[in-house]
């Protein structure tokens, strides 16, 4: 076992010049906790999470009392259970309990935020390029179906966070030069592919500066980067529980502040908790129980039937993650893995790690290595092969044919981008790993690199070309 292998520790020790967190048992010991197969590394928890054994047993509690008593779990009993979730996760974030409320997940979020804003001609929506995919998509279908525009900021990183701030105020003076609105600016947290840290406070504070609503995609936020929302006060955020925090899939929490909550009508989809603009003589009648909840946390307290037991477990989660040494200790931990495993896999493959000059886009538990793969290089042997492809082709077909053979063959999944031309690995610090995962790691990649250079892969795009 190598020197750094033993990273969570009782006593605080230096690793790579990040300190050490106080975590109570060592990553081989809090593996045992989770659920994974004995063969397999979970190296890619940034993109689904998982959950310990106590929130697992939670969750079947909560489905086994919804079946016991169907009725009276989801009509009484659950509205109870997700009013202490609500103030558990309240407390988490620093924010008031009736601003809270839970969707499945951040994609459903910027959806409901969206598509209930109305429109005028002139009205854009600002977002950057490193927005997610699929948030990105639902801009495209606003724009199809509303007057609404979108302005994007175009760039590849490593750019500065100052760089970023100062040119979405460039773009809003631009638009309102214009005679248009940016109606509402979308930014991450963490953005997802490449993994890397964005200035959100900054953000947030400089959409106030230019009267444009704030909307942060805080998908990889809570359990993995320090949220108080009463401080940053974005218009709107949600939040991925199931990513970093130990819930089930899908939980993610939807902050939505006072003053923006009657913007928000319906629920995604729309439920019994939509009030309709009255009509004479037109009476709506709802099924469930009155309520004293505010319209917005009526709105969002059943959304149709699916399986609420998620929402359920934050309490759960919560109490394990104080159990195996806090918040602030957790988050610590994994970022400080992740840079050293960045670090270790960058020299390992003689590459580099994706990093600006002032150092901000590791300050969280994801980071990048480029592997030392040239496109170039690759459609040559490809080509050799008798096999004729595009750059754009040869990058994907790489990166699919890599992270099969990592699952097919070697027992785990490291997330892979095509980014600035390049090949990058992301890498997720989590605590049921050390830097010995992070070691094989880097010699798996290496290796699988070596077949990549040699064609290994040409092969089977071959036989796939065949069938």
């Amino acid at each position: 076992m190598s020197a750094t292998s033993t990273l969570p520790v009782r006593e605080s020790k230096k690793q790579d010049g990040a300190e050490a967190s106080r975590l109570v048992k060592p990553a081989k010991e809090l593996r045992k906790d989770f659920l994974f197969d004995q063969k397999y590394r979970n190296l890619n928890h940034g993109s689904f999470g998982t959950y310990p054994k106590p929130v697992r047993d939670t969750m079947r509690a909560m489905q086994d009392a919804a079946e016991a008593r169907p009725d009276d779990f989801i009509r009484y009993i659950y509205p109870k259970l997700l009013d202490e979730s609500r103030a558990a996760i309240a407390g988490v974030l620093n924010a008031p309990v009736d601003t809270l409320v839970y969707v499945p997940n951040a994609t459903t979020g910027i959806n409901t935020v969206l598509r209930n804003l109305t429109y005028e001609k002139g009205d854009k929506i600002l977002h950057f390029s490193s927005i997610y995919g699929a948030c990105g998509k639902t801009v495209t279908y606003i724009t199809e179906t509303t007057p609404a525009e979108a302005v994007q900021i175009e760039f590849t990183y490593p750019v500065e966070d100052d760089w970023l701030v100062e040119e979405m105020k460039r773009k809003v003076e631009e638009e309102k030069k214009q005679g248009n609105r940016v109606r509402i600016a979308i930014f991450d947290t963490v953005v997802s592919m490449p993994g890397v840290r964005m200035p959100f406070e900054k953000l947030a504070a400089a959409c106030k500066e230019v009267s444009v609503l704030s909307f942060v995609d805080a998908a990889h936020a809570i359990g993995h980067v320090e949220l108080d929302l009463q401080k940053l006060d974005p218009d709107f955020l949600v939040s991925n529980c199931h990513k970093w925090l130990y819930v089930p899939r899908g939980c993610a929490v939807f902050y939505v502040p006072v003053r923006n909550q009657h913007l928000l009508r319906s629920s995604l989809p729309t439920s019994h908790g939509f009030v309709p603009i009255p009509k004479p003589g037109v009476t709506y009648i709802n099924p469930f129980a009155p309520s004293s909840y505010t319209p917005f946390i009526y709105n969002f307290s059943f959304v149709g039937t699916i399986d609420n037991s998620p929402y359920l477990c934050i309490p759960a989660a919560l109490k394990y993650r104080e159990s195996i040494g806090g918040e602030k200790a957790i988050m610590a931990y994994n970022s400080a893995l992740a840079n050293a495993a960045a670090k270790h896999v960058a020299k390992v493959l003689g590459t580099e790690i994706l990093q600006n000059s002032t150092g901000t886009l590791t300050n969280c538990c994801l980071t990048n290595v480029r592997l030392p793969l040239e496109v170039d290089a690759i459609v040559k042997v490809m080509a050799a092969k008798g096999l004729m492809k595009t750059a754009a082709e040869v990058q994907s077909l790489v990166r699919d044919w890599m992270v099969e053979r990592m699952v097919e063959e070697y027992d785990t999944f490291i997330a892979m981008v095509v980014y600035g031309g390049a090949w990058w690995v992301r890498f997720s610090g989590q605590v049921y790993l050390d830097m010995e995962d992070f070691e094989w790691a880097g010699t798996v990649l290496k290796e699988l690199c070596g077949r990549v250079g040699k064609g290994e892969f040409v092969m089977e795009e071959k036989s796939r070309a065949r069938l």
